[in-house]
């Protein structure tokens, strides 16, 4: 199976005609396009090599960067730096800041979303009417899962019409509806309705988030920014679990929890009002003149031509359609969603669900009798790591972030194996489950979590970027519907170290995949990625 995969992700030794993506392509000659692709790299002074062959090796700073200060700092790949320009400390990415920030927000409502239901939800079933049902309790559960997946393949349209910032507020209509719909339910059905709306508007924001900040963040910070999207996750689970402690002794205390989650809703409509739109959406709608305003205001007035000259040449490269499903099935944007779809359904079977099914059973064995209370310290490891991974990600690359994520895991899940399936002394054996679980948590959080929607965004061309990341996340949730709904079955079938054992196997089958498979994008733009992945752009090497 190798064989095949590695000739479809294989990147074009030579040049080749851009393929026509659709019929309503308008008569620009594609030899236009194409120069037009080719000179930009000589106007600006550089020539994007293929990405494959600067993979372990990111370009080097020009002379006039060298001098850039630490902190957020990495290589910077030409264009909209975003340094200061000093020789102190690096606060160029300050001006993007309460942007991606603001947007993130709804990352943090997802992990509300998440955790919500951990406490509360024998309460719930025992108010509406359902207590002892197993099915229908994890229906509430799931039904937020399918409203996300339907979330997922709406996004693109959306976000290609509206825009990043118009999406991002309207898509918390349902957010807010669906919320106050469960805080006043007094039936089942409108608990499921109310769950059913959250997951719609999770779904888009789960696309749009990483999306957004891959778009208006500096190439210098992109990655460091990026990881926003999993602390905001781990902080709204935390938040979560620690405003449900009241919940152990005021069964009533669920309402409030959920007329909680309104507020971040309406904090998101608020504050995108201020934030920027995405440059990268105006100049596809043909407004160039905003586009300048908002990279002079974030990314700094010394690059603002060389980085418009870059975003104008890629997209007079495209035409004026909105893009298509069926152009996922076409070079080169196959060969991105094959591995954006690959790393989700990989994630998701490398165990992450299970793992955090599992840690309350493990944490009760050792005497911490409250699942919320299991829940929040690894909901506090998550966080731990997700705050590294900000630091190293504009450091080290995302590549090798996510190679060593997949290891450490695969290293944690056969720590539990050892320590399940041994006969050891049983404090022992705990130990080793606890460190495990924690230990996954935490390399989980340093790669597999941020990495993956940070690379798919990048990797994907401006005009197709919606679409894939839309595929991806549509991918993602139905593996996380899958594991969630078979592995308690595989667990009596195999029993758990069997089923962790399998968790550590696809562990290492990512790591492998990543190696051969996922280019590094860590200091460059996301036009310099478009145009050496294009089979427009000349001059790639063997």
């Amino acid at each position: 199976m190798q064989q095949p995969l590695a000739a479809l992700l294989a990147l074009p030794a030579s040049p080749a005609p851009r393929p026509r993506l659709g019929p309503s392509r308008r008569p620009r000659p594609a030899v236009v396009r194409a120069a037009a692709l080719r000179a930009l790299p000589r106007r600006l002074g550089l020539w994007p090599p293929r990405l494959a062959a600067v993979e372990s090796t990111p370009p080097a700073p020009a002379p006039d960067a060298q001098s850039a200060g630490s902190g957020l700092d990495a290589g910077v790949g030409g264009g909209d730096g975003g340094g200061d320009g000093g020789g102190g400390a690096d606060l160029g990415w300050l001006r993007v800041f309460p942007h991606v920030l603001t947007a993130s927000m709804a990352n943090f409502l997802f992990g509300y979303h998440i955790g919500v239901m951990n406490g509360p939800i024998e309460d719930i079933a025992r108010e509406l009417g359902f207590q002892g049902n197993p099915f229908l309790q994890g229906l509430v559960v799931s039904i937020f899962i399918v409203g996300a997946f339907f979330g997922s393949l709406g996004s693109s349209a959306l976000v290609d019409y509206f825009g990043c910032k118009r999406t991002l507020q309207i898509d918390s209509i349902p957010l807010i509806i669906g919320a106050l719909v469960s805080a006043q339910a007094d039936s089942l059905d409108e608990m499921l309705l109310g769950r059913f709306l959250v997951g719609i508007g999770i779904g888009v924001n789960t696309v749009l988030v990483p999306l957004y900040i891959s778009e208006v963040a500096p190439t210098k910070y992109r990655g460091s920014l990026g990881t926003l999207c999993q602390i905001g996750t781990c902080l709204g689970i935390i938040a979560a679990l620690s405003l449900g402690i009241p919940s152990e002794s005021d069964p009533h205390w669920w309402r409030t929890m959920l007329y909680a989650a309104c507020v971040p809703g309406v904090l998101i409509v608020v504050g995108m009002q201020f934030a920027v739109e995405s440059p990268r959406w105006l100049a596809k709608v043909g407004r160039f003149d905003d586009a300048r305003k908002v990279v002079e205001s974030l990314w700094g007035p010394s690059d603002v031509e060389k980085s418009m000259e870059k975003i104008k040449a890629v997209v007079v490269s495209d035409d004026d359609s909105q893009a298509s499903w069926s152009e996922l099935l076409v070079e080169p944007h196959n060969r991105v969603a094959l591995i954006g779809g690959s790393l989700f359904f990989l994630q998701q079977f490398a165990g992450i669900n299970g793992v955090l099914y599992f840690s309350s059973l493990t944490f009760r064995d050792v005497g911490i009798t409250s699942g919320a209370l299991a829940s929040l310290y690894v909901g506090i490891t998550n966080f731990g790591g997700a705050i590294v991974a900000s630091n190293l990600m504009d450091k080290q690359g995302r590549k090798k972030l996510l190679i060593g994520s997949y290891l450490g895991m695969a290293f944690a899940m056969f720590l539990i194996v050892y320590g399940i399936s041994f006969p050891l002394d049983e404090g022992v054996a705990h130990g080793l489950s606890i460190t495990g679980i924690l230990l996954y948590i935490f390399t989980f959080s340093l790669g597999a979590g941020p990495v993956t929607g940070i690379i798919i965004p990048e990797l994907s061309s401006a005009r197709t970027r919606s679409k894939v990341m839309g595929f991806s996340f549509t991918v993602h949730w139905i593996c996380n519907f899958l594991v969630g709904l078979y592995f308690l079955e595989l667990v009596k079938k195999f029993g758990v170290g069997a089923v962790y054992a399998g968790f550590g196997g696809v562990s290492l089958l990512t790591a492998l995949f990543a190696y051969n498979f996922i280019v590094e994008t860590r200091g460059r733009s996301l036009e310099e990625i478009e145009m050496s992945l294009s089979p427009a752009t000349p001059g790639k090497r063997e």
